[in-house]
């Protein structure tokens, strides 16, 4: 995979207020812009093209986030059912590059239930429950590797963490507002960090680089979430085999069940030094 090179912050006027003075200065921003993910499919010589999704997203690692997006959302099930990925420039220059076009293997039948989304729904639709989390088992590969295996971690290397996220988040640093989604080993050290506005384009930007790499499952990782850890972020770190997810900021209910469910470890609130644990399968504290 080959991506091109993007601009994901923009520097903009503003009118900086201290007090009751107004003055004009220039201010970072995540850009943010829409992008297309279409599939081309089907037997040889009979192919058929698809828009499968339009997401608002920081531009960089587009390619990452289509692989990612289509794995998590079941409609591929491994990078060999990849047989091409690219951008794909329109004649309209305003949209050229905004398109990321997968054309998957001849003869692979995409599952494209889950392309309308009946297994997978965000915490804004309100349609979430037990029956989502059924088809999660039923579509994901990798659920319930966790309870394959016990480890032990100490809290020390949890409580690194956010500081080493910060120090590797190049976006954050100018904007403030973005969100980021990193993959370490047990031992603390970074192996993936991808930024974007949307915290689920962050994790799929990440599982997409991952699955590119053939990393995939990623039961002996631990991803830190640089927000809070939602239903949406559980079900996709649940479709990659994630076995311990550390989250900066709160837990929904749903996302604890959805942990419980699938045999994943989760902390929350977690700070330079303290968290909480919602759910605890894989991972017992030792003190070294």
């Amino acid at each position: 995979m080959k991506d091109i090179p993007w601009v994901s912050v923009k520097r903009l006027p503003v009118n900086k207020v201290s007090g009751f003075i107004a003055s004009p200065s220039l201010d970072m921003l995540s850009v943010e812009e829409p992008l297309e993910i279409r599939i081309i499919y089907g037997a040889a010589g009979n192919r058929t093209e698809k828009n499968i999704s339009i997401t608002m997203r920081t531009p960089g690692n587009d390619l990452e986030l289509a692989l990612g997006f289509l794995f998590t959302e079941g409609i591929i099930s491994s990078y060999a059912d990849v047989k091409s990925i690219a951008h794909m420039p329109l004649s309209c220059e305003l949209q050229k590059e905004n398109v990321v076009c997968v054309e998957l293997t001849e003869g692979f039948i995409p599952n494209l239930l889950q392309a309308d989304r009946n297994f997978y729904t965000t915490s804004s639709c309100g349609v979430c429950g037990k029956g989502s989390i059924q088809s999660i088992r039923t579509v994901s590969p990798y659920t319930n590797l966790a309870r394959q295996q016990e480890i032990s971690l100490s809290p020390e290397v949890f409580y690194s963490l956010p500081g080493k996220l910060r120090l590797a988040q190049s976006n954050f640093e100018a904007t403030g507002g973005i969100h980021a989604s990193a993959l370490f080993t047990r031992e603390g050290e970074l192996v993936l960090l991808c930024e974007d506005v949307g915290r689920h384009n962050a994790l799929d930007k990440l599982i997409g680089s991952a699955l590119g790499k053939n990393m995939l499952p990623l039961n002996t990782y631990i991803l830190l979430l640089s927000g809070r850890a939602s239903f949406e972020l559980i079900q996709k770190a649940a479709m990659a085999g994630i076995s311990t997810v550390a989250a900066i900021g709160a837990p929904s209910t749903l996302a604890v069940e959805l942990a419980n469910e699938f045999g994943i470890t989760l902390l929350g609130f977690l700070k330079q030094d303290r968290f909480n644990i919602y759910t605890a399968h894989d991972c017992l504290l030792s003190d070294s």
